[in-house]
């Protein structure tokens, strides 16, 4: 077992969390939710879709079956008798205020700002010593505040800004350019521009990616042709010249653009999946110069992280699972005039540039290493870090020779430090002021063996001294998939469980990027049962050691962590008692027929691709092994209606199924929130509803008829 933080407790305070009273049974009458004989056939094997119907996400058939949905589960939620407690908690505890990491832009200072409950973070400036002035305030961009910030981009000398915004949680955006100065709008507003960031040439204009918008207002249309576009600043969004993408027999679903610092190259990443990219280099100091091809696969991730003149580098994968840093020139770019800068070494690197230095930041079972390095590779020293967590934000413009990175871990709040390059020392900057005490938990780093002998690590956090006598209620939570890392980070939310004596477990799972890229492709395609065997393993783990039981224990997870959630619980509906899915990838027969779903596919293999991997995938798929007749956990699905990634059909197709089909009195519900995308841009009074919501579902199915710590409630009552 590896200890991560176990700080002196002043007055040890113990939460018991004994045995609940039976609680009271919640009478549901389901909603009957019409089937339909819809039929595919897929390698002369026929699969039932008898939901199909609710793919239509803009019918008044699915808006009337959504209202219904809502109207049973908040039925159900209203019974709970402490979930006014839990929320009125967490509006307590969320209500701080909260501090991003400055940045400058011309002759300013930016940050961005949450004085405790607004909605959006307000992005403030101040010039030299002058007292801060709110530069922009998303909160005013609707009534509701579900229209939020998606991306903030300034020109070369900082005097103009271009801005995304997103309506209603959706992945197209709307970008606005204004006079930073002056705060007018230059310009009309761009339109449906989706998955892209700004990336300006100069002050003369961007580049900025999208697809062509589909026609009509379906969530669900597929969009898999993506393309990059300058726009010239006073020019009409239609005059925008197409740089890269749009040839049909050349599909790139993911298409990014970049300027160098020094305004000297574009360069062109582009990729047919989630992962693996190619890359092109454009000369922007030659007129009408021709695309220079760097890498023309997608065999590797590959990115350009800075140049020096013509010497470029990059950071690379190929034949380097856990990544390494290259040089080349750009008259020659290909791989074979590659020469390591940066090694690969054991542990999975990660890096950013800023006053005149490289910083490589490296996973070691999930928690940071810092390294600095000169512009010859030469070592210059480790940043020691605060403690054993995460930290991030290492970078920033060349010439600055101070930043600011952040430092946090499951238990300890998220905290800003200004750093020096040069002599590596570092000040605290800002710290959260918040109603919680962070001596009084600990998180401990354990590894358990998964069903094929593999180690995996989970790092499991609670309140010192709580008594591990399998009574404890616990949220276990994975992602596992598009080699995304879960590293320690603190929320707010959890540290409400955590009060309630609850135990927050996170496992880190084959398909994230923990140990680089064979552990990532350790949980894709014909690997992905290794995730669901990994995640189960961890349930069995906690329940061995006493941490919790089956009655206490909880799974939980988002996107692909749904879709984990999801065959978890239809594999092992024993292991649980409550199962919490939210914006799952449930549907694995169609999900690549849905927006840009297709670009998943190197997780998860598709169903059309060959009769194996439609075996395979049928085999997990939560949608198709909802069986009649079994006992499920109680199930809180969640999602919301303008989710145009993963399409809310996944979540009203599982929910229907398991309503159908369920058996015993565990409940199954699906929460709907309206107006609401993937998650990104949630406001916050959203996020405590839900959370209260989740929480009061979890603690009540687990039996308890109270909170199990009314201390705390006391305590901020008073």
């Amino acid at each position: 077992m590896k200890k991560i933080t176990l700080m002196p407790l002043a007055a040890l305070f113990i939460v018991a969390c004994e045995q609940a009273p039976k609680k009271e049974t919640i009478a549901v009458n389901y909603p009957t939710t019409q089937k339909v004989d819809t039929v595919d056939t897929y390698f002369g094997t026929e699969v039932k879709d008898p939901y199909r119907w609710l793919e239509d996400d803009m019918s008044d058939e699915t808006g009337e079956w959504v209202k219904t949905q809502n109207k049973t589960t908040f039925g159900y939620l209203d019974n709970i008798p402490y979930r006014e407690d839990l929320k009125n908690r967490l509006e307590k505890l969320l209500n701080y205020e909260k501090l991003g990491s400055p940045f400058e832009e011309g002759d300013y200072t930016y940050f961005y700002k949450n004085d405790g409950l607004q909605n959006q973070y307000v992005v403030y400036r101040r010039k030299g010593d002058e007292e801060a002035a709110v530069f922009l305030d998303p909160n005013t961009f609707s009534d509701d505040g579900t229209t939020s910030l998606a991306g903030l981009s300034f020109s070369k000398n900082g005097n103009l800004v271009a801005y995304s915004i997103s309506e209603g949680g959706s992945d197209w955006r709307k970008v606005i350019v204004k006079n930073a100065e002056t705060m007018e709008i230059v310009e009309d507003t761009l339109v449906d521009v989706k998955f892209s960031g700004v990336s300006w040439k100069g002050n003369e204009g961007f580049y900025y990616s999208s697809y062509d918008k589909p026609k009509g207002s379906e969530l669900s249309a597929k969009t898999d042709q993506h393309k990059l576009y300058y726009h010239k600043l006073g020019t009409a969004q239609k005059d925008d010249a197409l740089i890269f993408g749009g040839i049909p027999a050349e599909k790139h679903r993911y298409v990014g653009g970049r300027v160098t610092e020094d305004d000297r190259y574009l360069m062109i990443s582009a990729s047919v999946s989630t992962s693996g990219n190619k890359l092109f280099l454009k000369d922007l100091t030659k007129p009408n110069s021709k695309l220079i091809t760097v890498l023309d696969h997608t065999d590797s991730d590959s990115y350009i992280i800075e140049n020096v003149g013509s010497k470029l580098y990059i950071v690379t994968n190929m034949n380097a699972p856990n990544q390494k840093i290259v040089t080349v020139d750009a008259a020659n770019p290909t791989p074979e005039n590659w020469v390591d800068f940066i090694p690969e070494t054991e542990n999975v690197l990660t890096t950013g540039t800023g006053g005149g230095y490289f910083f490589t930041e490296y996973m070691v079972d999930a928690i940071s290493k810092v390294l600095q390095y000169d512009y010859d590779g030469n070592l210059i020293r480790e940043v020691k870090l605060p403690g054993v967590g995460s930290a991030g934000g290492f970078g920033g413009k060349k010439e600055k020779k101070e930043f600011y990175f952040s430092f946090t871990n499951y238990n300890t709040p998220g905290t800003t430090y200004k750093y020096n390059v040069e002599t590596g020392d570092y000040e605290e900057y800002w710290k959260p002021e918040i109603d919680f005490n962070p001596e009084e938990y600990e998180s401990n780093q354990v590894f358990y063996t998964s069903k094929d002998g593999t180690k995996v690590p989970m790092i499991i956090t609670h309140k010192k001294g709580l008594k591990m006598d399998g009574t404890n209620p616990t949220i276990l939570y994975g992602y596992g998939g598009f080699d995304i890392s879960l590293t320690p980070s603190f929320s707010t939310i959890n540290a409400v469980w955590m009060e309630q004596g609850g135990i927050y477990a996170v496992a880190n799972l084959r398909g994230g990027g923990e140990y680089g890229k064979k552990w990532h492709d350790a949980g894709t395609k014909m690997n992905k049962q290794n995730v669901f065997d990994d995640f189960i393993a961890a349930g069995e783990y906690l329940i061995k050691k006493n941490y919790t039981s089956s009655d206490y224990l909880a799974i939980r997870g988002g996107s692909n962590g749904g879709l984990l959630v999801g065959a978890t619980m239809t594999q092992r509906p024993d292991l649980m008692k409550v199962a919490l899915p939210a914006v799952g990838v449930l549907d694995m027969l169609r999900y690549h027929t849905f927006t840009a779903g297709a670009g998943w596919a190197y997780d998860y293999g598709t169903s059309e691709e060959s009769k194996e991997m439609f075996e395979y995938i049928k085999g997990y798929s939560p949608v198709h092994n909802v069986k009649e007749g079994v006992e499920y956990p109680a199930t809180l699905v969640t999602t919301g209606d303008h989710d145009d990634r993963v399409v809310p059909a996944h979540s009203f197709k599982f929910a229907a199924e398991l309503q159908a089909k369920q058996a015993g009195d565990n409940p199954t519900l699906i929460r709907i929130e309206t107006n609401a995308g993937h998650g990104a841009g949630t406001p916050i009074s959203k996020t405590i509803e839900q959370a209260a919501d989740i929480y009061g579902f979890t603690l009540y199915n687990m039996g308890f008829t109270d909170l199990p710590n009314k201390a705390v409630l006391k305590e901020f009552k008073e």
